[in-house]
């Protein structure tokens, strides 16, 4: 009976704990997030080198290795509350000294994107070579597949994610709900809380939160952009098909950056 009772204690006084742990857990609703962008210039450049273009592609990777590090690093910002995002980059001077062989629709990419959470919808801004488009759409839908990997990022711990978009790109992001927001970088949303870590393996490239800032956003800071040609993705993607429809296998990769 003693004993009974003494596990009847213990499970009481472990209940209790982890009711009142739960209680305590702060959950953020609004904030500002740093973002690292970090992309592997070496080994993107070298996917591009094959017998067709080696004779002037090999002495470009060359010099290119020469004059610059291997990661090309942007930063970025995402400012937040729990009913809308605001994604965008500030701008600074190129820390690389770029050449040809170098350009790369996906490493330059630097989209502003106004999410509004309530609604599943966005309003991206997206320069695509000489044109500007204000692209407003439904938030993309992601099957992710949650797993039970976790990490630190930023001071937060996240769990990991993997997914396939666009039929052939692999995706791997690390959320933590600790903020309450169903929100992340670029365009990629549909977690249980905020994408903190986002790597794209096969790309070279990955997005990782190196602050988070708990603060009010003013309403005026989550303004979407205005400047552009007014499409939708599926307009867009037609008139990048259309334009590159005579460029090749590189332009399939140029057409997906710019759904991205």
């Amino acid at each position: 009976m003693k004993t009974t009772l003494k596990y009847i204690i213990l499970f009481a006084v472990i209940f209790i704990s982890k009711s009142t742990f739960a209680q305590n857990v702060h959950f953020v609703k609004n904030g500002i997030i740093e973002f690292e962008k970090r992309s592997n210039m070496y080994a993107v450049i070298k996917k591009k080198i094959n017998k067709d273009n080696e004779s002037y592609m090999i002495p470009a990777f060359d010099q290119y290795k020469k004059n610059n590090p291997q990661f090309k690093v942007a930063k970025s910002t995402l400012s937040f509350n729990k009913d809308k995002g605001l994604y965008k980059w500030p701008n600074v001077d190129e820390t690389t000294n770029a050449n040809w062989a170098s350009r790369d629709a996906l490493v330059d990419l630097k989209n502003t994107i106004a999410t509004d959470y309530n609604t599943n919808t966005s309003i991206s801004q997206k320069a695509v070579y000489e044109d500007t488009y204000l692209v407003k759409d439904s938030l993309r839908k992601i099957n992710w597949k949650i797993t039970d990997e976790t990490r630190e990022i930023a001071g937060y711990e996240c769990r990991r994610a993997n997914a396939i978009i666009m039929d052939s790109i692999y995706v791997v992001a690390y959320y933590s709900n600790q903020i309450a927001v169903s929100g992340g970088p670029e365009s990629f949303n549909g977690l249980p809380g905020m994408i903190l870590g986002l790597a794209l393996p096969h790309q070279n490239i990955t997005w990782f939160a190196t602050k988070v800032t708990e603060v009010t956003v003013p309403e005026k800071d989550l303004t979407p952009p205005t400047k552009g040609k007014p499409i939708d993705n599926k307009g867009l993607t037609d008139k990048i098909t259309s334009a590159l429809k005579n460029y090749g296998p590189e332009a399939l990769s140029e057409l997906k950056a710019f759904s991205l």
